[in-house]
C-alpha cells in the first residue's frame, strides 16, 4: 500500500474542469456521463478530469502529462529528479490509468479547507485517506495485515503522515521476537476496527 499526497488547489482545478464538462473520457465499462478524476501512473503520478472540453486533442495516456495535472508529491517529471523511484516504490512496476470514485469525497476535504489531499491505493483500489500520524498513539496497540492472511497485533513505535514503524506485540513467540518494521499508515486497524486485512 502507498498514500499518494496532492496539493488540494491542484486538484480542485482538476475537479472544476471535469464538472464544467458536458462531455467526458469513457471508462474500461463504457461511456461516463458525470464527472470524475483518473488516476495516471505513467510519467509521474497524477490525478486529472475526466472531461472533454474541446481544448484539448490530448488523450489520457500513461505516456504523457501536462504540468497543469496534479501531481503527487515526489512523482512530478516536471519537476521531481527521482521521480521514477518514486513512483516504483509505490506501485512497483505497475503502470495505468486507474478512474476513481472518489471526486465527491474529495471535494468535501477542499472544502473544509485541507490543503493536500491523500490517497491511500494498494494498485488496485483508490481511497481517500484522512486520518494523519497525529490521529495515532505512539505507544498504542493495533492490528496490521500479517501477508498471510490475517494481523499481527503490533504496538506503535513512531509515525509519519505516510507510514508507521511498529513492533509486534501479542502474538506468538517467532512473531514476536520480529525487529520492528515499517508500514503504510493506513494499514494500521484501531484493534476493534473489523474491515478486511
Amino acid at each position: 500500500m502507498a498514500i499518494l499526497k496532492f496539493s488540494a488547489s491542484a486538484v480542485a482545478a482538476q475537479i472544476a474542469h471535469a464538472r464544467a464538462c458536458k462531455t467526458f473520457l469513457p471508462n474500461w465499462n463504457g461511456p461516463v456521463d458525470r464527472p470524475a478524476l483518473i488516476l495516471i501512473v505513467g510519467n509521474g503520478v497524477h490525478l486529472r478530469s475526466n472531461g472533454i472540453d474541446g481544448t484539448t486533442t490530448r488523450i489520457v495516456t500513461t505516456e504523457q502529462a501536462d504540468p497543469s495535472f496534479a501531481f503527487a508529491n515526489g512523482m512530478n517529471p516536471f519537476r521531481d529528479t527521482d521521480w521514477m523511484a518514486q513512483r516504483r516504490m509505490a506501485f512497483r512496476d505497475l503502470t495505468g490509468q486507474f478512474y476513481t470514485d472518489i471526486l465527491d469525497d474529495v471535494q468535501v476535504l477542499i472544502d473544509r479547507g485541507r490543503g493536500a489531499i491523500r490517497l491511500a491505493t494498494d494498485g488496485h483500489s483508490i481511497r481517500v485517506f484522512v486520518r494523519r500520524a497525529s490521529d495515532y498513539l505512539i505507544g498504542g496497540t493495533y492490528e496490521v495485515p500479517s501477508g498471510l492472511g490475517g494481523t499481527f497485533r503490533v504496538i506503535l513505535k513512531d509515525a509519519c503522515d505516510t507510514f508507521a514503524i511498529v513492533q509486534n506485540c501479542g502474538n506468538c513467540e517467532d512473531f514476536d521476537a520480529m525487529q520492528p518494521y515499517r508500514v503504510p499508515l493506513d494499514a494500521l486497524m484501531e484493534i476493534d476496527d473489523r474491515r478486511a486485512a
